[in-house]
C-alpha cells in the first residue's frame, strides 16, 4: 500500500492528538498527580490574613522565637524558655503541600517548654508548620517551612 503525503500528515496528526490525550487522561485519573487547593475554605482564611500579621508581629517582640528539632521520637517544638509553660496555649497545624491526606492539628499542652509531635505522623519530606497559641491573653503565630 502506498501513502501520499495528505494520508501521513492526517496519521501524524492522530498519532499527535492521540499522544497529547494518552497525557491528559492519564494526569487527570491518576491519584499520584492529585494536587489540592492549600486551604479549602480560601477566602475565609484571606480575610483573617491580618489578624495573621498582627499576631506575627507580636511575635517579633519576644526575646526568642519557637524553634524546632528532629529526633528519634519525632518532631520536638521548642518555646521561648523566658515563659511559663503552663500558661501556653493553642494549636500547632501541619500542612503537607503534596498531600491533604497526611494534615493534622495537634492542640498545645506543656509541661515543659517542649511540644513532641511523634515520628509516626510525620512522613519524610516538606512541610509547612504553623504554631497559633497565646500566652497571657496576646495571640502569637509562628510560620516556617520544614524539611522533615
Amino acid at each position: 500500500m502506498k501513502l501520499n503525503w495528505g494520508t501521513a500528515i492526517v496519521l501524524a496528526f492522530i498519532g499527535f492528538i492521540s499522544f497529547i490525550m494518552f497525557f491528559v487522561i492519564r494526569m487527570n485519573t491518576n491519584n499520584k498527580y492529585d494536587h489540592d487547593l492549600v486551604t479549602e475554605d480560601y477566602y475565609k482564611a484571606e480575610l483573617e490574613y491580618q489578624n495573621d500579621i498582627d499576631k506575627e508581629n507580636n511575635a517579633k517582640t519576644l526575646i526568642s522565637d519557637i524553634t524546632w528539632k528532629r529526633t528519634q521520637e519525632g518532631l520536638v517544638v521548642s518555646f521561648p524558655k523566658e515563659l511559663k509553660a503552663e500558661a501556653i496555649e493553642g494549636k500547632v497545624f501541619l500542612y503537607r503541600p503534596s498531600n491533604k491526606q497526611v494534615d493534622f492539628e495537634s492542640s498545645i499542652s506543656l509541661s515543659d517548654h517542649n511540644l513532641l509531635i511523634p515520628d509516626k505522623r510525620l512522613l519524610d519530606g516538606r512541610w509547612n508548620i504553623k504554631v497559633d497559641w497565646k500566652y497571657n491573653g496576646k495571640s502569637y503565630l509562628y510560620k516556617k517551612e520544614i524539611v522533615y
